[in-house]
């Protein structure tokens, strides 16, 4: 015999006595994202640029390089992330010493960005018109000088929106890593929320992280648009 489903959840709430948590674990999604963005972020420009330099054409141009760089972003970047938590987890334990928890979520988030901000900057530098890159060669640049003051600053604005996307995808990917007890505001918002039937306080964590994106987006467009006036 089949048990009847509850009818209604329960409609009260706990939020007005969670609050100090809820702004505890917008501090750690911040602190999540922040280190990387700072990390990732570096290590992906840098992915992008042997990408860039070293594809056909490229001022550093070597087919063995490129291939094998393109072979790795094309293999770490399509996993989802909630399979990528649990695939780098031997490695997480190996540097950070644990597979759960904040370390190992960062960890997570550290690869898991560098291998997508790679090929998104590696798309925005294509957009380099090649003449530009002629000229200077045709004035006596090297080719390091040329990588860092003519490419880049001529990608720069694109650049901008590229880490922009990347800040609201790693925001999601934060939310995500709640799975694993990783702390953040999709932690809480599946340990109160969710698991306690409180909608209230789910949503609460909801609009803390769509404020939160939408501020980023706000001063990405801005700074971007900043840069092409110029």
């Amino acid at each position: 015999m089949l048990t009847a489903l509850p009818t209604a959840l329960p409609t009260d709430t706990r939020l007005g006595e969670l609050w100090p948590d809820i702004w505890q674990a917008t501090g750690e999604t911040l602190l999540m994202v922040a280190l990387t963005m700072l990390i990732g972020g570096t290590l992906g420009l840098l992915l992008a640029l042997g990408l860039y330099l070293t594809r056909k054409g490229g001022l550093y141009e070597n087919a063995a390089v490129s291939v094998t760089l393109n072979v790795l972003v094309n293999f770490f970047r399509p996993i989802p992330f909630i399979i990528f938590i649990a695939a780098v987890q031997p490695a997480a334990r190996l540097v950070v010493g644990t597979g759960i928890g904040m370390p190992a979520v960062v960890f997570s988030l550290i690869l898991a960005a560098m291998f997508g901000i790679a090929r998104i900057i590696e798309q925005n530098l294509v957009t380099v018109p090649p003449g530009v890159i002629e000229a200077a060669r045709a004035m006596g640049a090297s080719r390091a000088r040329i990588a860092a003051t003519v490419v880049l600053p001529e990608a720069l604005a694109p650049i901008i929106l590229g880490y922009t996307f990347a800040f609201v995808a790693v925001v999601d990917m934060s939310a995500v890593a709640g799975l694993i007890a990783g702390g953040g505001l999709g932690s809480f918002a599946q340990t109160f929320g969710y698991r306690q039937y409180d909608p209230t306080v789910t949503w609460v964590c909801v609009l803390i992280l769509v404020a939160l994106v939408q501020v980023i987006q706000l001063l990405g467009n801005t700074l971007s648009a900043r840069i092409l006036r110029r």
